[in-house]
């Protein structure tokens, strides 16, 4: 299968409030971080690219931006410019 399509299948699946780290994209299909770094970076707008973030937090940057504005939308938790992920988590676990 087309790693493309398969990250796009994974992406599709995280849920909105949700997000995953490219290293865990990657992981889910078989590919390194980056390699999924660059197929987020080819996924389309109706995807959404922006519920996947790097491993310390940091939104995408791809998609001209945009990707914290779609999380705050969302309900995921900032902790200054980057993604609360403890905080998520616990939001998560109640």
């Amino acid at each position: 299968m087309d790693p493309v399509a398969e990250v796009r299948a994974f992406v599709l699946g995280i849920p909105p409030g949700e997000v995953a780290t490219y290293g865990e994209v990657g992981r889910a299909v078989g590919l390194g971080p980056r390699q999924a770094g660059r197929a987020v970076a080819r996924l389309d707008d109706d995807v959404p690219w922006w519920r996947v973030i790097y491993a310390d937090g940091q939104p995408a940057t791809c998609h001209h931006g945009g990707a914290r504005a779609l999380l705050e939308s969302e309900g995921v938790p900032f902790h200054q410019d980057r993604v609360d992920l403890a905080g998520l988590r616990t939001t998560k676990d109640r």
